[in-house]
């Protein structure tokens, strides 16, 4: 019983401390995190402040776009320093490689939709291309109804409306004279 009694006590003594010594990097850890997001919370702002000022205002989901994806990136990379900061720099290394596979086979398995997104912010930052155009491209002849991230719709002669994904409109359109 003796026994029991110390190896209770020495493992209560180890734990405490071992807290104790983990202190320290448990409050660098949240200096950190408040400072980071004070950080990301600037960057984000500045960003979409002069996005907002350099594009027009009906393309401010391609702001929204270009925000969300910076700050992704920066909570990831705050999470990692977050995970080093507390003694755990082999599991950021371990989880910064897992990510970018998995990233790669997500982006390959989304190529098409990406092709779209990107192709859609080309379409709505082109000034030749705007809704109320009217539009020649491979499936037909329109009026630009509405451009979207991925989709664009357009209004036909006949009444219908087409909607084409924006990989196939930048290919090749052609604005007809009005």
């Amino acid at each position: 019983m003796a026994q029991l009694s110390e190896l209770v006590v020495g493992s209560f003594e180890a734990f405490v401390a071992g807290l104790v010594g983990a202190i320290p990097q448990l409050l660098g850890g949240l200096v950190f995190v408040v400072l980071a997001y004070i950080g990301i919370k600037v960057v984000t702002t500045v960003l979409r402040s002069v996005l907002s000022r350099t594009t027009p205002r009906e393309q401010g989901l391609v702001v929204d776009l270009v925000v969300l994806i910076v700050s992704i990136f920066l909570w990831f990379g705050a999470g990692l320093a977050l995970l080093n900061i507390v003694g755990l720099g082999d599991l950021a290394a371990s989880l910064g490689t897992a990510v970018g596979f998995i990233a790669l086979g997500v982006s390959y398995a989304l190529s098409e939709m990406i092709e779209d997104t990107v192709a859609g912010v080309y379409l709505l930052r082109d000034p030749d291309f705007n809704p109320g155009d009217t539009v020649t491209m491979t499936a037909g002849t329109g009026v630009v109804a509405e451009i979207g991230l991925r989709k664009s719709r357009f209004d036909l002669e006949n009444g219908d409306r087409l909607v084409v994904a924006n990989r196939d409109v930048e290919k090749k359109w052609t604005k007809t004279a009005e």
